[in-house]
C-alpha cells in the first residue's frame, strides 16, 4: 500500500495544474524546425515546433500526448522557453536529466519550475516522458540555429 500512496503523492496538486494548463499547445504554421519524440517505455510523445531569431527562440508551440509528468515538463518548458538560447535549453535539459537520475540541483531560471517534478525521481519508467519536451525543444533549438545560419 505503501506504493500506491507514494504514487499518489506523486501526482500533487501543482503537477495536475501545469498538466491541466499546458502553454502553447499546438502547432506553427512556419517553424524554423519541427521535432517530434517518443518515449518507448509509456508511449508518450511530445512534437516541438520553434523559430529562432537572433540566437533565441522567438516562437514555440508543442503538441503533447503523454502522462501527467510529462505534460507538467512541457507546461513549464512552454511557459519558459520563449527568450532563451539553445545552449539555456541544452542546460536546463541536462539538469532535468540530472536532477531526475543523480539528485542533482534544480535547472535554472527560467526552467526552475521543474522542480516540482523532483519527487518523479524514484520513478525511472516515467524519466524519459518529463524529458521529451527539453529533448525535442534542444534538437529543434539546435535544427533551427543551423538552418539559419546555413
Amino acid at each position: 500500500m505503501s506504493g500506491e500512496t507514494d504514487l499518489i503523492k506523486l501526482y500533487s496538486g501543482r503537477i495536475l495544474e501545469l498538466a491541466a494548463d499546458i502553454p502553447r499547445l499546438g502547432r506553427l504554421d512556419a517553424p524554423g524546425a519541427t521535432v517530434k519524440k517518443r518515449s518507448p517505455l509509456c508511449g508518450s510523445t511530445v512534437t516541438v515546433d520553434l523559430v529562432m531569431e537572433d540566437g533565441r527562440v522567438a516562437d514555440y508551440a508543442q503538441d503533447v500526448k503523454a502522462c501527467a509528468l510529462g505534460q507538467a515538463a512541457a507546461s513549464v518548458v512552454g511557459g519558459a522557453i520563449v527568450g532563451c538560447t539553445p545552449d539555456q535549453i541544452a542546460r536546463a535539459r541536462d539538469m532535468l536529466r540530472a536532477m531526475l537520475k543523480e539528485d542533482g540541483p534544480t535547472p535554472e531560471a527560467p526552467f526552475d519550475g521543474l522542480e516540482v517534478l523532483r519527487p518523479a525521481q524514484a520513478y525511472k519508467n516515467r524519466h524519459a516522458s518529463i524529458l521529451l519536451a527539453l529533448d525535442a525543444a534542444t534538437e529543434a533549438a539546435e535544427i533551427a540555429r543551423v538552418n539559419r545560419t546555413a
